[in-house]
C-alpha cells in the first residue's frame, strides 16, 4: 500500500484536477449529462430561503456557477422540525409539483443546508452551504467545493438523488482506470476507512463478507448491516471492525487522517445515493403520511433499515435523538417496513479523507492549522484580501478571507478573517474569528475570541449587532429555570456575574426563547446600534469588562438575542457590505495588474 504522504499527494493531485474542471465550467452552460440536472438547497424556513436564493442569483449574475442548471432553494414546511430526513422527503414532494413525472430522469444533487449553525454561528445568517474557503479568486465557498468534488458523477449516475450535508468535505482519489458509479437500484453510499472512535460518531458499514475483500484501491460491495452512531463494542460484536492496513487514525481534530497506531478500522458513510425507482417509493410514503410532526435522521432512519442484516432494534432506541417526539417510533417503523429488503451497494473509497468543519474548533482547526487541509486543497494564508505588506505580522498560520487589512495591523497565529475590514491599530489574539465586521479602534482583541456582525432591519430601519463569544462557548448549552443560569459560561465566567457587571437584569425578558430554552443563544446581552463599526466597540467593551471584571452598563440599549439577530437580519445590507469589500479588492487587483 502507497506510503500516508504518497496518499496524500494522490488526493491533492486528483482535488486539483476536479476543481480545474469546475473552473472550466462556471459561467458557461454544461452540455447534456455533463453536470447536474438539478442542484437543490434545502433551508430551515422561508427566510434563511430567501437569503439563499438571493445568494445564488449573485452568484449566477456573477458568473460563479454553470450555467443551464436548475438551481432551487426548498424551506421545510412551517411547524416542528422535520430534519434532514423529513427535507428529503419535502424536497421530492416539491420537485413532482413542479416538474411532474419528468423528475424521474433528473440526476439531482440534493444539498442539505438548513438549520442555524449553533456551533459555528459566523455561518448562522447566511448559511453553512455559503461558508467562504481560503483559497480562488474571488473566493470559493462550500457550495462551489462540492459542486467540484463530485463534478465526476453525474456522467456516471442513472437517474437519482446524491444527498450529502453542507459542513463537509470529502477529498479522493482513485486509479487511472477507476470509476465511480451510480447506477443500481436501492441505496448506494461512499465509505471511506476511519478509526473505531470516529465510527462512534459517524455511521458505519458492516460489509457482506462475501463480496467485500479489503484489499485497497475502489472497491465495490455490498453493506450487511448499517449502524449509526455505534459504541465500540457494537462495532465488533456486528463484525464492523476490519483488521488490514486500510486503516485511519483520528487526529486530534475529529478527522480521518493517515497515521496508523494499530491495524483496526471501520468503514464510514459520507454522502450517498438514491436510484428514482426507490426515491418514488418515498414520496408516496411521504404522501401518505400527510404531515410529519418528528425528526427524521435522513442516515440513522434510512440507511439502517437497509441490508440483509437489518433488524427493528434501532426503532426504538432514541439515545441518539436530540428531542424524543412521540411518532418517532411509529414513523421509523413504517420507514423499517418500506424499506426492508433493499439493497444498501458501498463504494469503498481507500484513499480517501473526511473532513467536518461543523464547529469553531474545526473550522479553525482545518482553515488555520492543520497543514492536511492545506496541502490537499491548497489552501492560502491570505484569498482574495487587500493585505498591506505594512501590516505588523501575518503568521503562516492565519487564514485571511475576502478582508482587508491595514497597514500595522496584527493577527495572530491561527485566526480566521472574513468578510472584515481591519483598521491600523487592531490586534487579534491567536485562534480567533472575526466575520463581517468592521474594527477602526484601537484595541486587543483577546485570543479564542468570536465574534460575527449582523445588518439586522427593524421597524424598517437598518441597524447593527455584533455577537461575541469565545470560541469554546457551548451556544446549544441550555436550562430550564432561571435559577439555573448560573451554569450558563460566557468566555470562561457565569452568565450570572457576566449579567450583573452589565446591569442586565435576570427576568423573565432576559431569554428571547418563548419556551424554557435559556441559553447563550436566546439570551438577550447584544446592544443594537446604528453603525457597524460602533456595535462592534460595544461588543468590545462588553467582552472587556468581563475579561478586567470591570463593570460596562448596557443601559438604554436595545439588546438582542442571537436567536432575535438572525429573525431580523437583512441579507440585502450584508451582502452589500460583501460587495462593498469585493469591489475594492477588484480595484486594487486591477491597479497592480496596469
Amino acid at each position: 500500500m502507497p506510503a500516508a504522504g504518497e496518499r496524500s499527494a494522490a488526493r491533492r493531485e486528483a482535488t486539483g484536477r476536479r476543481l480545474a474542471r469546475f473552473a472550466a465550467l462556471r459561467g458557461k452552460a454544461a452540455r447534456p449529462g455533463e453536470f447536474w440536472d438539478v442542484v437543490a438547497l434545502t433551508a430551515a424556513d422561508a427566510q434563511q430561503a430567501l437569503a439563499f436564493r438571493q445568494q445564488l442569483a449573485e452568484k449566477l449574475s456573477r458568473r460563479e456557477l454553470p450555467l443551464g442548471v436548475r438551481y432551487h432553494v426548498f424551506e421545510d414546511p412551517p411547524g416542528p422540525k422535520i430534519g434532514n430526513g423529513g427535507s428529503t422527503l419535502h424536497v421530492l414532494r416539491c420537485l413532482e409539483d413542479l416538474y411532474g413525472d419528468k423528475w424521474t430522469s433528473f440526476i439531482v444533487l440534493l444539498i442539505h443546508s438548513g438549520g442555524y449553525s449553533q456551533r459555528l454561528p459566523n455561518a448562522s445568517a447566511l448559511g453553512k452551504i455559503f461558508t467562504a474557503l481560503p483559497f480562488g479568486d474571488p473566493v470559493y465557498q462550500m457550495l462551489e467545493l462540492k459542486l467540484a468534488m463530485y463534478i465526476d458523477f453525474p456522467s456516471h449516475m442513472k437517474p437519482g438523488i446524491l444527498i450529502t450535508c453542507s459542513d463537509d468535505i470529502e477529498l479522493y482519489s482513485t486509479g487511472v482506470t477507476e470509476t465511480i458509479t451510480f447506477d443500481k437500484p436501492g441505496f448506494t453510499a461512499l465509505a471511506h476507512p476511519s478509526d473505531l472512535a470516529v465510527g462512534t460518531t459517524h455511521g458505519v458499514f458492516v460489509m457482506d463478507p462475501s463480496s467485500f475483500s479489503g484489499k485497497g484501491g475502489l472497491e465495490y460491495t455490498s453493506c450487511h448491516h448499517f449502524l449509526h452512531k455505534p459504541d465500540i463494542e457494537t462495532m465488533r460484536r456486528c463484525g464492523a471492525v476490519c483488521v488490514g492496513g486500510n486503516c485511519s487514525q483520528l487526529s486530534s481534530s475529529g478527522d480521518r487522517s493517515d497515521s496508523v497506531m494499530d491495524s483496526e478500522c471501520v468503514y464510514t458513510d459520507s454522502i450517498f445515493y438514491i436510484d428514482h425507482s426507490t426515491a418514488k417509493q418515498l414520496l408516496t410514503f411521504y404522501k401518505q403520511m400527510g404531515t410529519l410532526c418528528c425528526e427524521i435522521d435522513a442516515y440513522g432512519d434510512f440507511l439502517q433499515a437497509l441490508g440483509p442484516g437489518a433488524t427493528e432494534e434501532y426503532i426504538e432506541n432514541t439515545s441518539n435523538v436530540t428531542e424524543e417526539e412521540s411518532r418517532l417510533v411509529e414513523v421509523r417503523q413504517k420507514l423499517y417496513s418500506l424499506l426492508k429488503g433493499t439493497t444498501l451497494n458501498v463504494i469503498v473509497l481507500n484513499n480517501s479523507k473526511f473532513y467536518h468543519i461543523g464547529t469553531t474548533q474545526e473550522y479553525l482547526f482545518h482553515f488555520a492549522s492543520d497543514t492536511k487541509l492545506k496541502f490537499e486543497l491548497d489552501l492560502l494564508p491570505v484569498a482574495f484580501s487587500i493585505f498591506s505588506d505594512k501590516a505588523e505580522t501575518l503568521d503562516q498560520s492565519a487564514s485571511i478571507i475576502q478582508s482587508i487589512l491595514e497597514p500595522g495591523c496584527f493577527i495572530g497565529p491561527g485566526s480566521v478573517i472574513e468578510y472584515s475590514r481591519i483598521g491600523p491599530e487592531v490586534s487579534v489574539g491567536k485562534n480567533s474569528i472575526i466575520s463581517g465586521s468592521y474594527i477602526n479602534l484601537k484595541v486587543d482583541i483577546p485570543s479564542n475570541c468570536f465574534m460575527s456582525s449582523l445588518s439586522i432591519k427593524i421597524n424598517n430601519q437598518v441597524r447593527y449587532v455584533s455577537m461575541v463569544f469565545s470560541v469554546e462557548d457551548d451556544l446549544k448549552k441550555t436550562v430550564k429555570l432561571l435559577s439555573e443560569i448560573r451554569s450558563l459560561q460566557f468566555f470562561g465566567v457565569s452568565l450570572l456575574e457576566c449579567l450583573d457587571l452589565w446591569g442586565v437584569k435576570v427576568s423573565g425578558q432576559l431569554f428571547s426563547s418563548e419556551n424554557t430554552r435559556l441559553g447563550l443563544w436566546t439570551a438577550r446581552i447584544f446592544p443594537v446600534c446604528s453603525t457597524l463599526s460602533e456595535s462592534v466597540r460595544m461588543s468590545l467593551k462588553m467582552l472587556n469588562s468581563v475579561q478586567h471584571m470591570s463593570a460596562f452598563k448596557l443601559n438604554g440599549f436595545k439588546l438582542l438575542s442571537v436567536e432575535e439577530m438572525l429573525a431580523y437580519k437583512d441579507v440585502e445590507d450584508m451582502l452589500k457590505l460583501r460587495k462593498q469589500i469585493y469591489d475594492k479588492i477588484c480595484l486594487q487587483k486591477e491597479k497592480s495588474d496596469l
